[in-house]
């Protein structure tokens, strides 16, 4: 499913939103295009070691599968990450997100 446009599941989308990382970058992204990758994942690092582990599971975890799902594209050379192909498919659920930042916990975004 590597970058095609396709119609995404509802659980597929749930699926991409269930971690915190994910979620951010792909905020980012409603407004931002392209975007270097690496201050999404370090910015709320709490340590040095802990914005190495959130680079490595961004960079092996995270990416790859939002790739997949074609929701970005991802220049592992440049470390660039753009919306995707599939990124409209998601964009109603991050703009839910996104407008109602302030009424949700704290650590969803």
């Amino acid at each position: 499913m590597k970058n095609t446009s396709v119609t995404i599941s509802f659980d597929d989308m749930v699926d991409t939103l269930a971690h915190v990382q994910r979620r951010k970058l792909l905020v980012a992204l409603l407004e931002h295009n392209p975007q270097d990758d690496t201050p999404v994942v370090i910015a709320d690092s709490e340590s040095e070691s802990d914005a190495v582990e959130r680079l490595v599971s961004m960079q092996h975890v995270h990416l790859p599968k939002l790739a997949d799902y074609g929701f970005i594209e991802w220049n592992e050379d440049t470390h660039e990450v753009m919306k995707g192909p599939n990124f409209d498919e998601i964009r109603p659920l991050l703009e839910l997100l996104d407008n109602h930042e302030d009424e949700l916990p704290a650590d969803w975004l």
